[in-house]
């Protein structure tokens, strides 16, 4: 008899909304009090400044705006677990667009109010079942929001990296939310049930192929902090560095996860 096919991982909607504008609130925060020399900061992203940096995680939410004023696709036709593979086909013009929304709004603090502003109006009129045609397929607006929490989580993480002693704070269920995505996304990427990847407080899946565990301790477990995770799902950490520096425990035979990451490009 074959395995039980998974139930997908339900989000609280009202949660997940809550969450990307927590998280929004928070850099907006933070983005108000820099000043023209640490906009001007390099980050880890390529070419983009901070200020580039600032105006792409903008940017990363009225994806829901942009969405929002395309028809709506005829039917759901992919999952959200599915998302963070579709997220490089763009990469190029996603990096053109984050250069011109930079250049236009040089008061980013505005920017990102009328951002917030404008994604209240916008939940306000719309179902969490509106579908949305989005680069990884047809999505309802729910599920989608989730995937900003990837962004917004991850983006925040590069800001902090960019400027010394900035230290955005995370909200807790922004990154409960990325988390999961991304550990979900494994175990779709290694479907399988040898090895156990444990992400406390907020996640543990089952991924790889081989023996399956039923009882005690797992063969093969991997262990890492939310944080270590994002960066090493998203690129910002490989992952053999990771091991090296002890931001992960890997035991087992099957427990390296190098060849399947990062996730998202």
């Amino acid at each position: 008899m074959p395995p039980a096919k998974k139930r997908a991982r339900s989000y609280d909607p009202a949660k997940t909304r809550a969450a990307v504008f927590a998280q929004l609130g928070n850099v907006r925060e933070a983005v108000r009090g820099l000043t023209a020399e640490q906009l001007a900061l390099p980050t880890r992203l390529g070419e983009w400044t901070v200020r580039e940096l600032v105006a792409h995680i903008g940017m990363a939410v009225t994806a829901v705006h942009r969405a929002l004023d395309r028809p709506a696709p005829p039917k759901q036709d992919v999952q959200v677990v599915e998302w963070p593979f579709a997220t490089a086909a763009n990469s190029a013009a996603i990096a053109d667009f984050t250069r011109n929304v930079a250049a236009e709004h040089p008061d980013l603090d505005a920017y990102l109010a009328d951002v917030e502003q404008s994604l209240h109006t916008l939940l306000d009129a719309h179902p969490g079942s509106r579908l949305l045609e989005t680069n990884a397929g047809a999505l309802p607006l729910d599920d989608y929001l989730v995937t900003r929490t990837v962004e917004l989580v991850a983006h925040t993480d590069d800001l902090n990296a960019a400027v010394p002693g900035l230290d955005v704070p995370y909200d807790r269920q922004a990154l409960a939310a990325a988390t999961r995505l991304l550990a979900d996304a494994l175990a779709v990427q290694a479907p399988g049930g040898s090895t156990e990847v444990r992400v406390p407080p907020y996640a543990v899946v089952q991924c790889i192929e081989g023996p399956r565990h039923t009882r005690g301790t797992p063969p093969n477990v991997v262990e890492t902090d939310p944080l270590t995770w994002i960066r090493l799902a998203t690129g910002r950490l490989a992952w053999t560095d990771a091991v090296e520096e002890a931001r992960v425990s890997a035991s087992g035979e099957r427990a390296d996860l190098g060849d399947l990451l990062p996730l998202m490009a």
